[in-house]
């Protein structure tokens, strides 16, 4: 028997086709592309989610379709916080608006003047990149889009309309609209009404591990399952792939070394820290939580200064920066490259490189890159650990965690042990099949999944980690002092446009 899970990225539709041990045997993806009209805009055509599951389908279907029809559940993932508006027939109404479009900023604070104890319910700030701002911001200025939605979906979910003709979602990728009560797990009537919507807007909420409908005859013939295949709640991207690493009991953390990065802790608890700007969401299985703090440009900063500096490769690159390392490096970069979510929630604020001299070399501005984005870890570590949030063993995952150097830089500005596992893949797509395997089996995550085995443990070095405690202070104090100067330089590229 196999199990289908299917991830909706930014840049690609992955599928993953997982056996009963929930061991990936097969996997195959779609490339999507993404459209920024306007300054902080980022937008999506649903049809292309769509037509990128059929071609990533039919890539899978070629070369395992014998597998594919003993599927016995589908699970669903994506990225978060998107808002897609789709009229009576389930037709999209507009593009949808991505989580990293940053255009409804000043929605986020209407929406928490409206509902005063917005965090109380939600956890959460308001963020422009959550879903409920988004809707505001269409109310207000594409008001004849508004009056013809029927539903607002996450982008799963729209691919879940389209597989089964259903309409829900889950409460982990609920848990980023602003709608819902995160302790609670359902819908919040105060929040909704704040948008001028009600519970019919809404898709059914699910756990993860719930039923929520059935494959249509006619796209199982399309995606080679067999017909009336059940399909599960799933997940957001994170907690989904917090299942493909087994970051699912109280304490298990791991940080995501990717495009962004993430610091992500599994937790029995709702404890929140929103003026922190940690998020606190509910895990994609029943009566668990998680925090994490979200960081909009991690390993991606590295690839930046490789393209900015004409390097041939990022891993020449990297050995020279190791070969050359000075824990004196006079140079800090601000990673802000796409904005910043946690711990200042500003999409304003820009990469910058402070402190360059005449002899600054490439292998000084990529320290600096990895520096900083260790900072800002530790910066969202620590923000976590003023309420009581409780961290046990953190695994590395991702891309960036191929590197042990950046792990020595990192472990050391975060003062504790990393762990390094033998399985570093994170997955949506297997984290998706795995709740679908779970809620077709009714079984418990600790029944099922063990930990991928510890390949090594990187320690903080303790000259670094006093270093860095003063590194990190003055890190931070640039981003406070460059803070208006972000605002105005916004404002004049505004007037350009």
């Amino acid at each position: 028997m196999m199990y289908l899970g299917i991830d909706l990225g930014t840049s690609s539709v992955k599928l993953a086709l997982i056996n009963q041990q929930g061991e990936c045997i097969a996997d195959a993806s779609a490339p999507l592309s993404t459209n920024s009209p306007h300054p902080l805009w980022s937008e999506q055509n649903p049809e292309e989610w769509w037509q990128a599951l059929l071609l990533a389908a039919d890539s899978l279907k070629k070369e395992h379709g014998k597998s594919l029809k003993t599927v016995q559940g589908i699970g669903l993932s994506g990225q978060q916080h998107g808002a897609t508006f789709v009229d009576a027939h389930g037709t999209p109404l507009r593009p949808a608006i991505l989580w990293n479009d940053g255009r409804s900023y000043k929605e986020c604070s209407d929406l928490e003047e409206l509902v005063p104890n917005a965090w109380d319910i939600t956890k959460n700030r308001v963020y422009p990149g959550f879903t409920a701002p988004k809707v505001k911001w269409v109310q207000k200025h594409e008001a004849d889009v508004f009056k013809k939605t029927a539903k607002i979906l996450l982008p799963k979910d729209y691919l879940r309309f389209k597989l089964s003709g259903t309409y829900g979602t889950d409460v982990s990728d609920a848990s980023g609209t602003s709608w819902l009560d995160v302790e609670k797990r359902s819908w919040s009537q105060e929040m909704l009404s704040a948008c001028d919507l009600t519970e019919e807007h809404m898709p059914t909420v699910f756990e993860g591990t719930d039923k929520t409908g059935a494959v249509l005859q006619s796209v199982a013939n399309l995606l080679g399952v067999p017909s009336r295949t059940p399909i599960f709640a799933g997940g957001g991207d994170n907690p989904a792939s917090a299942l493909s690493v087994n970051c699912v009991s109280h304490k298990d953390a791991f940080i995501s070394l990717g495009t962004s990065g993430v610091f992500f802790v599994a937790s029995e608890t709702t404890r929140a820290n929103p003026k922190g700007c940690v998020h606190t969401m509910c895990h994609a299985i029943p009566n668990m939580w998680h925090h994490m703090t979200v960081h909009l440009s991690a390993a991606s900063c590295f690839d930046f200064v490789q393209k900015m500096t004409h390097a041939s490769s990022l891993s020449d690159l990297f050995a020279a920066v190791e070969a050359n390392f000075s824990p004196e490096n006079s140079v800090y970069f601000l990673p802000f490259l796409s904005g910043e979510r946690t711990p200042y929630n500003n999409p304003q604020s820009r990469g910058v490189f402070f402190g360059l001299e005449h002899k600054t070399r490439n292998v000084s501005l990529l320290q600096a890159a990895i520096e900083g984005v260790a900072f800002n870890f530790a910066n969202g570590q620590e923000e976590m650990e003023k309420v009581g949030i409780e961290i046990g063993d953190v695994s590395v995952v991702g891309g960036g965690s191929r590197n042990l150097f950046v792990g020595k830089i990192l472990a050391s500005a975060l003062n504790r042990p990393l762990f390094y596992r033998k399985n570093r893949a994170l997955g949506g797509a297997i984290g998706a099949a795995r709740l679908a395997l779970l809620g077709h089996t009714f079984t418990q995550p600790e029944d099922v999944f063990t930990h991928s085995s510890i390949e090594t443990v990187v320690s903080p070095d303790p000259y670094l980690a006093e270093l860095y405690e003063k590194k990190r202070a003055l890190f931070t104090s640039l981003y406070y002092e460059l803070e208006p100067s972000f605002s105005k330089a916004y404002a004049l590229r505004k007037e350009y446009e």
